[in-house]
């Protein structure tokens, strides 16, 4: 076997065994453990993966489910469902469960984005094999990636973006554009069902430093025009006749929105050269700079910031090497948002997102995630200058100096190390978590919903602050739609994009008693709205499950709707008397 052939899947077990070990206190149990900094997201992607594993068995359409949000359901397309994985890992889903799933994309995300980027790094620039498996580690396990990591597999399944930068380079080239062209509508097309929002940014990325480039170099855009257009205009015609009905469904079906609410998003000055929560060398920031676990998408820490400062001084002659700076500074810098802040201050200078944030799209993206453009640009510069100093070494002369290529490459070995190890990343944070109450897990629910789709009002109804009654779901095998949830869906007349359902009376008298746990003095009024919403959400039963603030919860429901009855785990209300919905199944399972 020749040498390439043994290197290559070394290099690709090297990234599977530092995925692994990122995953580690995940891969210790994963049905049972929790990644404890991705706020409720597991419970989501789960319901996600388990959701679209059923629609491959009932052939149900995999873009919209009435699951949640009872009665009017969830437009998958218009949630990160990423149906690029979860409808191939169907089977894993399965077999195993929805958890397994879940461990599986997240550790193969990092290590193939890792992988791809090394194939692209060594096989399309040139790049040394040790200079290449630089780069792409730190595309896969920046700090900013292994943040997602916690919570996002849409921005840790990246492995497609390397393709497609592939695929432009060779169009560049003009090598085979019609091809080339198909063979980049295919790639865009499946990043599609990947993350839009991912190559929105890889997107905004490339036209940064084909524009910069191509300023470098006009004569060279001047003779790549042509096959680059014609590989381009078949990417797009084809990408977009197989996309368009799954975005029509995105952007104009049921349950669809506009843009993402959100507010100020960017990222504080001082966060740039920060370090974070889980690097090895942090975090270093505490109070107004640091940032949200799942978000922390710059955090390069100053040592890499000097030593990419340093090398696109270096390299400026080089025009590729002088566009990837330009590409690194214009995202860090519309990183910050509408209004530069530092160490948590408004200085009132605005960044220049405050006129990219208006362009459609771009309205729906957390600014912050910009920075994440910064670091394929930093990790193609470093694997850059790494063989170039090694260029420099062999080219010493031996005979006359023997010691000079030696110490060169060992003063540029530390200067990697002091770079990338304070950034290099720290096993994830996982926990076990409460088991599912019997009432779901052995079929006690049946007794309670009836026929014709009837839903389960759970006590308080999940949202983003707390969406474990989604995992009940799934371990009741989607027997039956739940009251509102946690997803993105519209909310008023402008049909904007929010975190959950739009609540109704009921819910929001829920959802206080179990923050305050206090029990409001309940009047007719309030029964009598409690009554109209279990008919709006044509509801079969209400749940109360484990919660710290129960016995308030139960009073404020029994006070609501009379007493219930203690089964599995769990205190249950039968409420098709009052909603009028069909009889019970047979059998209790």
């Amino acid at each position: 076997m020749s040498r390439a052939r043994v290197s290559e899947p070394a290099v690709a077990g090297a990234f599977l065994l530092a995925s692994v070990l990122v995953y580690a206190r995940l891969w210790a149990a994963p049905g049972r453990r929790y990644l404890v900094n991705g706020g409720q997201d597991q419970h989501q992607w789960e319901w996600f993966f388990a959701v679209t594993a059923r629609a491959v068995v009932h052939l149900d359409d995999p873009l919209f489910t009435h699951l949640q949000n009872a009665p009017l359901g969830v437009n998958l397309m218009a949630n990160t469902v990423m149906l690029g994985v979860s409808i191939p890992l169907a089977p894993v889903t399965l077999a195993f469960g929805p958890s397994a799933t879940w461990a599986v994309v997240l550790t193969g995300g990092l290590a193939s984005t890792g992988f791809a980027w090394y194939r692209l790094l060594h096989r399309r620039l040139g790049r040394s094999r040790p200079a290449a498996a630089i780069g792409g580690g730190l595309c896969a396990f920046a700090p900013a990636v292994v943040s997602h990591a916690n919570a996002h597999p849409n921005f840790v399944v990246l492995a497609v973006i390397p393709l497609i930068v592939d695929r432009l380079l060779a169009l560049w080239r003009g090598e085979r554009p019609v091809r080339d062209g198909v063979l980049l509508g295919l790639l865009v097309t499946y990043q599609v069902f990947l993350g839009e929002e991912a190559l929105l940014l890889a997107a905004t990325g490339l036209l940064v430093f084909g524009l910069a480039y191509a300023a470098a170099r006009p004569e060279a855009l001047r003779a790549a025009a042509r096959p680059l257009l014609t590989g381009l205009g078949v990417a797009a015609a084809l990408s977009l006749a197989l996309t368009i009905h799954p975005l029509l469904q995105q952007f104009t079906g049921p349950q669809s929105y506009r843009s993402l609410l959100h507010g100020p998003s960017g990222n504080d000055l001082m966060a740039l050269p920060a370090l974070a929560e889980r690097s090895l060398g942090g975090p270093s920031t505490v109070g107004p700079v640091a940032a949200s676990t799942t978000e922390q998408n710059a955090f390069f820490g100053w040592p890499l910031l000097v030593l990419v400062v340093v090398l696109v001084i270096w390299m400026r002659r080089q025009p590729a090497a002088l566009a990837l700076g330009v590409v690194a500074l214009v995202s860090a810098v519309l990183s910050l948002g509408p209004e530069i802040i530092v160490r948590g201050e408004g200085t009132g200078i605005a960044g220049p997102w405050l006129l990219l944030s208006r362009l459609p799209l771009y309205e729906s993206v957390l600014e912050s995630r910009m920075a994440m453009i910064c670091v394929p640009a930093m990790a193609i510069l470093i694997a850059t200058a790494t063989d170039q100093v090694a260029g420099v070494a062999r080219a010493a002369p031996w005979r006359a100096a023997p010691w000079r290529a030696a110490p060169l490459r060992m003063v540029w070995g530390i200067v990697l190390v002091q770079a990338l190890l304070p950034i290099a990343p720290r096993p994830l944070l996982a926990e076990d978590r409460p088991a599912t109450p019997a009432f779901f897990t052995e079929g006690h629910w049946r007794a309670y919903v009836g026929g014709g789709g009837g839903s389960v009002l759970v006590v308080p109804p999940p949202d983003a602050a707390n969406a474990a009654a989604l995992r009940w779901q799934v371990d009741a095998g989607l027997g039956f739609p739940i009251v509102e949830g946690y997803f993105v869906g519209p909310y008023g007349p402008d049909r904007t994009g929010v975190y959950g359902a739009v609540p109704r009376p009921t819910s929001s008298l829920l959802r206080e008693v179990a923050d305050s746990g206090r029990v409001p003095a309940l009047t007719a009024a309030e029964r009598a709205t409690a009554r109209a919403d279990l008919r709006f959400w044509r509801a079969d039963a209400v749940v109360l499950g484990p919660h710290p603030r129960r016995e308030a919860l139960r009073t404020t429901v029994e006070g609501l709707l009379g007493p219930g009855r203690d089964v599995g785990g769990v205190r249950a209300w039968d409420v098709r008397p009052i909603t009028g919905r069909p009889p019970e199944r047979k059998g209790s399972g």
